[in-house]
C-alpha cells in the first residue's frame, strides 16, 4: 500500500463524495438524530483531502504559510474534534424514536461524551500551542505536535471513539466499532510511528458502512423495548405473533 498526496486526494474525494449520499440518505430517512454521524464519513473525507496538502508541503512545492494552515487544520481535525463528535454523533442516534438502545446505553453514551471532551481539552491546547510538524517515513507521514501524556490521551481517545460505536446498541455501527478497532491495530503494528495518519486513513474508508446505516426506515418499537427498522420482517407476521384465528361459533 503506498500512501502520498495522490492517494490522499482520491481517497478523500471518493469519501467525500459519498459522504455527501450519506447525508442525502439520513436526510431522506426523516431521522435528524441520524445527521451528526452521517456527517463522519464527510468529515472524514474533507480530512484527507487537506492530508493531499500536507503531503506537498513535504516536498516543498506549495508556499510555507499554507503548508503550515493544512498542518494545523489536519490536526485540529485528527485530535481534539474526533474524540467529542464521535460519542455525540452516537448519542444523539441513540435519541431517535424505537433505537435499540436503552437508557443505560444512552448514559454510558453521554458519559463517553463528557469524556470526549475531557481528552479533547489537553489536544487542542497543545494544537493551538506548538506548531505542527509532518514528516516522511515510508510513505507515510508522521505528525509532531507535542501532545502531553500521549499514552494516557490515546487510550481515552481511541475509548471515546471506537467506544462508542461499540457501546450504541445498534449492529450496524457494531460492526462499524469493531471494523474500526481492528484497523487500529493493524495500524499500530504496521505504521507505528504514522499510527495517527494511517488511522484515520483507513477510518474514513471504513466510514462508508454509514451509508447503509443511514438509509434504514425508522426504528419500529418492539415488545421487549428495543426497536428494529420499521420495514425489517414484512411478510413475517408482526413482532405480536400471527393473526389469532377466529373463535366464532362452528369455526374449527
Amino acid at each position: 500500500m503506498c500512501w502520498s498526496a495522490q492517494a490522499d486526494a482520491v481517497a478523500g474525494g471518493v469519501v467525500a463524495g459519498l459522504g455527501v449520499l450519506c447525508l442525502v440518505r439520513a436526510l431522506r430517512s426523516g431521522r435528524p438524530q441520524r445527521l451528526p454521524l452521517a456527517a463522519l464519513p464527510l468529515v472524514l473525507g474533507a480530512h484527507q483531502l487537506i492530508e493531499a496538502l500536507v503531503w506537498l508541503g513535504t516536498d516543498g512545492e506549495p508556499p510555507a504559510d499554507p503548508a503550515g494552515w493544512a498542518r494545523t487544520a489536519w490536526a485540529a481535525i485528527a485530535l481534539p474534534l474526533l474524540p467529542v463528535f464521535v460519542p455525540a454523533a452516537v448519542w444523539c442516534a441513540s435519541t431517535e424514536p424505537g433505537h435499540p438502545a436503552g437508557p443505560v446505553r444512552r448514559r454510558a453514551l453521554a458519559g463517553l461524551t463528557l469524556l470526549g471532551a475531557a481528552v479533547a481539552l489537553p489536544l487542542a491546547l497543545a494544537v493551538a500551542a506548538h506548531p505542527v510538524t509532518a514528516t516522511e517515513r515510508g510513505h507515510t507521514l508522521t505528525y509532531g505536535i507535542g501532545v502531553p501524556h500521549p499514552a494516557v490521551l490515546l487510550a481515552g481517545y481511541l475509548l471515546t471513539t471506537i467506544g462508542s460505536l461499540l457501546t450504541s446498541g445498534d449492529r450496524d455501527l457494531r460492526r462499524l466499532g469493531l471494523l474500526t478497532g481492528l484497523a487500529a491495530g493493524l495500524c499500530a503494528a504496521l505504521w507505528r510511528l504514522a499510527f495517527l495518519s494511517t488511522w484515520c486513513a483507513l477510518a474514513a474508508l471504513v466510514s462508508l458502512l454509514l451509508i447503509h446505516w443511514a438509509g434504514h426506515p425508522p426504528y419500529a418499537p418492539t415488545p421487549g423495548g428495543t426497536g428494529r427498522p420499521s420495514g425489517a420482517g414484512h411478510g413475517r407476521g408482526t413482532a405480536a405473533g400471527p393473526p389469532a384465528r377466529s373463535t366464532a361459533p362452528g369455526s374449527r
